[in-house]
């Protein structure tokens, strides 16, 4: 269905510049998708425009088939993502942790205006993509039910190795499947926050020209992830296409049910607490008075609190303006490919 898709809209001759700078703008989103939880890199690529010619360059290079074409719209979108990861991930990380219901708010919004998107794809609709989606809305349910009972959790990570790889891992199904937010994962696996403040601790030290301080803890965090991403952009690219060839009902309605279903824990209204010394446990250690300046407000817990009336009106306004926001993404990238 979606390769269907993809031969009409790839052009078989050379990369126009149109098509370039489609791929520096979805490449760009993409790398801010992936800071964000709630909004999915791959939806952003479709937004743009460039989401077919994406998948058909993995596909080629990684069987080894190194044409200009698709070494150019990869290596423009991966170039473009990265910048913008790179650039902006200490920003979004204070405004999630300082600003968290407006945040996720957005976020909320966002997430949802990716569903036409991929109910666009799944059409026509069939009981297929009926048991698909129940299915990926309930995973992703019981996944958020079983972040939520969890006690002591906090926003920090273990430093293991493994997990950071696994992490990358899962932000690179952002990269492909639209739909699926690479950043709510991370949250779910408590990487979100690390990895962020590893990477804007790691571009700090890089500007200060601190050899030292680069290849400290921070790059600790950074090259488990991106191995865990390259392994996972190849691999998951491949495997979206195999299970698109033979079972394209049931997969697209997976997605959509995992896209709507992101959206349950995402609730806005959460704040982080103060760690009882004794009690909590933060990045594997038990929070004492001795220990605690060395946390920061980052890594402490949340809870949920009632909002007044003025924050659910605001709430609402913002989820309505991420909303527009990838529709208006969406419909700018179907006026374009109408055209080609």
């Amino acid at each position: 269905m979606l390769g269907e898709r993809e031969d009409e809209v790839v052009d078989e001759g050379s990369v126009r510049p149109a098509v370039l700078l489609r791929a520096l703008v979805g490449g760009i989103l993409m790398g801010l998708a992936n800071l964000v939880p709630g909004i999915s890199g791959g939806t952003m690529l479709l937004a743009s425009g460039i989401y077919p010619r994406f998948i058909a360059a993995i596909a080629e290079l990684s069987t080894l088939r190194f044409r200009v074409r698709s070494v150019l719209v990869l290596g423009v979108v991966v170039v473009a993502a990265v910048l913008g990861v790179v650039l902006f991930a200490g920003t979004v990380k204070d405004l999630v942790v300082e600003r968290r219901w407006v945040m996720y708010s957005l976020f909320i919004g966002l997430t949802l205006g990716g569903v036409p998107i991929v109910w666009r794809l799944a059409r026509p609709i069939t009981p297929g993509v009926w048991g698909g989606a129940i299915v990926g809305f309930l995973a992703m349910v019981g996944i958020t039910v079983a972040q939520m009972s969890g006690t002591g959790v906090s926003s920090g990570g273990d430093g293991s190795f493994l997990k950071h790889g696994l992490a990358g891992l899962a932000g690179a199904s952002a990269m492909i499947l639209p739909g699926i937010s690479g950043g709510y994962l991370l949250l779910l696996m408590n990487e979100y926050i690390p990895i962020l403040s590893a990477i804007d601790a790691v571009k700090v030290a890089l500007q200060a020209r601190d050899i030292g301080a680069a290849l400290g803890p921070g790059l600790s965090v950074v090259l488990p992830v991106g191995i865990g991403v390259v392994l996972g952009v190849v691999g998951v690219s491949n495997l979206l296409r195999y299970l698109l060839a033979r079972f394209s009902k049931p997969t697209l309605g997976a997605l959509l049910g995992l896209l709507v279903g992101a959206v349950v824990g995402l609730w806005p209204f959460q704040r982080p607490i103060s760690p009882v010394p004794g009690e909590t446990v933060i990045k594997g250690q038990v929070v004492t008075l001795e220990n605690l300046a060395e946390f920061e407000v980052e890594d402490f817990p949340t809870e949920r609190f009632t909002p007044t009336g003025g924050q659910v009106g605001a709430a609402i306004g913002i989820m309505v303006a991420g909303l527009a926001f990838t529709f208006l993404l969406a419909k700018v990238s179907s006026d374009d490919t109408s055209r080609a």
